[in-house]
């Protein structure tokens, strides 16, 4: 694809990293056959190839209007396309500065702005995003029923192993995850004492940055991976092997902290040295002897659903299904596992009617093969596959804890 990049943006450290993703760009359109909202609208703008001509126009100096940034917030960032580009395409990547750069350019509505800044503040601090959990869940029995599905019900985490090991890697506990799922690092850390190793978290890490960094909020986004790294580079000196993501939203963006960071004299190689550490919980434990983990793990026909982030974004397509398999778990049969449930961060919130519309799909695809159980790796899909879901929804390594 040929470019002419306006000065502003050509001189851009960003503008100069979009323009060399859209050059490798043929215009073959294979990425429109895997694109989940161009499936549903069947509107060029609204897949992959056509939005990348919109962030084109944009960057060479053409009219952007509201229409257009409209079709760019479609846009679940899935990464389906980057699976399926014989290019190589970043798209991910190119969505993310064209965002960054257009929120400067363009102002949003009041009511926009309000949203978009009450996310950036509200999901990543987790004290405060588990204190309005716990108020929803006090008065979810009362609540209108639309809003009632929002709410999870709620969990509690069963205790952590006492005992410790010389293999040691860290987890991150994340935002939303230790309120609403509190189980999930707990039976992770279950599942690995019984492999011999340990797993502990950092109290200082928050949130990995992607809700602020994906919401345009990028220098917010890299304050919140700096903060992580300071959490976690002593126990990295003392020779933690790994940092274990058991959320695959924070996965995708903890691998990236190498890349987003790469120009901080300060941060640049330690971010390169966590993203190195940085692996999926399923990739680390294909590597291990499953066979303490075989007694009790039946649990009846189970569908797993492989998060966008897993499959498209951290390339772990089919890593956890063979953990489960190896495990002992009868695996349900299911129908488009490379389309988006619609969770896609806060585009359940940002886009309310789409989301709903690729949960629908995503639910019916998920129960073909008549399962008890979904089970999914990522905190952000499974919330919202549970607000509509027939069978209980969870993360898949509490299958393993059992």
């Amino acid at each position: 694809m040929q470019t002419n990049l306006v000065q502003q943006f050509a001189n851009d450290p960003e503008g100069q990293e979009a323009e060399e993703i859209l050059r490798a760009c043929v215009h073959c359109g294979f990425c429109t056959a895997t694109c989940p909202t161009y499936q549903e609208l069947n509107d060029e703008r609204d897949g992959p190839r056509g939005r990348i001509y919109l962030m084109k126009m944009f960057l060479e100096g053409g009219e952007v209007t509201e229409k257009t940034r409209e079709h760019l917030d479609r846009c679940l960032t899935c990464r389906s396309c980057e699976t399926t580009c014989p290019s190589g395409v970043k798209y991910g990547r190119l969505v993310d500065i064209s965002r960054g750069l257009m929120e400067k350019e363009l102002p949003r509505k009041p009511q926009e702005k309000w949203l978009r800044w009450a996310l950036t503040r509200f999901l990543p601090d987790r004290r405060l995003f588990g204190l309005m959990l716990r108020l929803g869940q006090a008065f979810r029995p009362v609540l209108p029923e639309k809003l009632r599905t929002k709410v999870p019900p709620r969990r509690h985490a069963s205790p952590w192993p006492s005992s410790s090991h010389s293999r040691v890697v860290l987890a991150l506990a994340g935002c939303v995850q230790p309120s609403a799922a509190p189980n999930t690092n707990a039976a992770a850390a279950r599942v690995l004492d019984k492999l011999g190793v340990t797993m502990v978290e950092a109290p200082e890490a928050g949130c990995c940055g992607a809700v602020n960094y994906h919401l345009s909020e990028h220098g917010r986004g890299l304050e919140q991976m700096r903060s992580n790294i300071d959490a976690w580079w002593p126990a990295i000196e003392a020779g933690a092997e790994a940092i274990i993501m058991t959320a695959s939203g924070c996965g995708a963006m903890v691998q990236d902290y190498g890349h987003l960071l790469k120009d901080d004299p300060v941060y640049a190689n330690k971010a390169r040295k966590v993203s190195e550490l940085c692996t999926d919980l399923g990739a680390f434990l294909l590597k291990e002897d499953l066979e303490p983990l075989k007694a009790g793990a039946r649990a009846g026909k189970v569908a797993f659903h492989c998060p966008c982030t897993l499959q498209h974004a951290m390339k772990q397509n089919g890593v956890v299904e063979q953990v489960l398999t190896k495990a002992g778990i009868d695996l349900a049969a299911t129908k488009d596992k490379h389309l988006c449930c619609g969770s896609a961060g806060t585009y359940s919130i940002t886009q309310p009617e789409m989301s709903q519309k690729l949960l629908d799909n995503k639910l019916k695809a998920l129960t073909v093969d008549n399962p008890v159980r979904i089970v999914t790796a990522n905190i952000g899909c499974q919330l919202h596959l549970e607000s509509k879901a027939d069978v209980p929804v969870n993360h898949w390594i509490e299958l393993l804890d059992r």
